[in-house]
């Protein structure tokens, strides 16, 4: 298979950047175009901080520093891409760290009206790393969507990116067009490419499986309380492969429905993969998955912070985490990657009930494994840690 294109999405900081990757993103899937959103740079956003009460994310949000050994780790990723890739670099990168540039193919300028410094500065660093400028837009939050008349390069304005929102109007449209043409891989070719590769007989399909068990709401996105469905209709203790989008909560309680059989997870950097290993004890102060426990008479919620923003899979066998009591439920909190959620639930299985914390929800987690007859995979339950308790924390101890 040839090399797969990689759209770097440039412009300076409050550009709308992130609302536009989410906004492109939820575009691009449904109209069944196999992509990834790798945000390149460690200031903790995902789909959720578009999704969640805004004043929520402006405290869980980690604003980092992008190291020389982050940029390593995601030039390698981006390199062995194994879907088409939107890459969001943040919008003050160095000189070093523009070597995330160098593994792109194309990019995007979203740059806010009137800032024609900043403009053709990022119109230096495409033409300096040799990309192919798709589209060069506007950003303008009090105006209006506007699509202008070009050649080879979209032009226009996208108005109203801000966090909470979803991009839409003429201009938005046409950019996912010319997305669409640019990952021009069929979604089956795909499919058919990275099915072929897994390690096991049973490959649970994401998207097949949702629409078989009507597990989506109206966006698109996957219920909780369909969860004990999903689990009763699939085997237990039977090897098992997980391809597609879905949500940390649906990983982690597939990976504990699997056990004592190994899970293999397709991870869009990686290719098919095992979850790491990890080992109960005292974490260390320099571990570089850092912890911090709050403990209430039900529950132990256990938050977790990646150092430096980033934990490789080859390094992340071995890895310790806390011993926790085994006489009361849990709940995970992170911005973690997928693999080490599976990796967590596996490792916490020995407990009445294991709940992933969920921001879109306010505080509350999701139920995603259980031996307590009160509480069903897919229960909404109360978090330990409130709003108020993550203020007054430092940005490092932010999960």
């Amino acid at each position: 298979m040839s090399i797969l294109p990689a759209i770097l999405i440039g412009g300076p900081p409050h550009a709308g950047k992130s609302v536009l990757a989410y906004s492109l993103s939820r575009a691009l899937r449904s109209r069944h175009v196999p992509h990834y959103v790798l945000r390149a740079y460690p200031d903790g956003e995902g789909d959720w901080a578009n999704q969640a009460e805004q004043i929520l994310v402006r405290a869980i949000r980690l604003k980092g520093y992008g190291s020389r050994e982050w940029v390593a780790q995601i030039c390698r990723d981006i390199a062995q891409r194994h879907l088409p890739l939107i890459v969001d670099p943040g919008g003050n990168p160095t000189a070093w760290q523009e070597a995330i540039f160098e593994q792109c193919t194309h990019a995007l300028l979203l740059i806010p009206r009137s800032a024609d410094a900043a403009r053709e500065t990022w119109r230096t660093r495409i033409k300096r790393h040799g990309l192919s400028l798709i589209a060069d837009l506007d950003s303008d939050l009090a105006g209006s969507d506007q699509l202008d008349a070009g050649d080879l390069i979209l032009r226009g304005t996208l108005a109203g990116l801000e966090r909470g929102r979803t991009a839409s109007g003429a201009c938005f449209e046409a950019l996912v067009h010319r997305i669409a043409q640019v990952f021009q891989y069929s979604e089956t070719e795909l499919r058919a490419h990275h099915l072929g590769l897994a390690p096991v007989e049973l490959v649970v399909e994401l998207e097949r499986l949702g629409r078989t068990l009507d597990t989506f709401d109206t966006d698109g996105n996957w219920i909780p309380a369909s969860l004990e469905r999903v689990l009763d209709y699939l085997p237990t203790a039977t090897p098992l492969g997980v391809y597609g989008r879905g949500p940390n909560w649906l990983y982690a309680a597939l990976a504990a429905t699997a056990q004592p059989a190994p899970l293999y997870q397709f991870d869009a950097r990686l290719g098919w993969i095992a979850p790491p290993k990890l080992n109960n004890g005292t974490v260390p102060a320099d571990s570089s998955l850092q912890v911090t426990l709050h403990e209430t008479p039900d529950q132990t919620r256990v938050e977790f912070v990646v150092r430096d923003a980033y934990l490789d899979y080859t390094e992340a066998n071995g890895l310790t985490v806390p011993l926790l009591p085994r006489d009361k439920g849990i709940v995970l909190s992170g911005k973690l990657p997928l693999w080490l959620w599976t990796a967590l639930a596996l490792t916490y299985l020995e407990t009445p009930w294991l709940a992933i914390y969920q921001p879109q929800l306010g505080e509350q987690a999701i139920v995603v494994q259980s031996a307590a007859g009160s509480l069903t995979p897919g229960a909404l339950i109360a978090s330990s840690a409130t709003l108020a308790d993550r203020k007054q924390k430092t940005p490092a101890e932010i999960s």
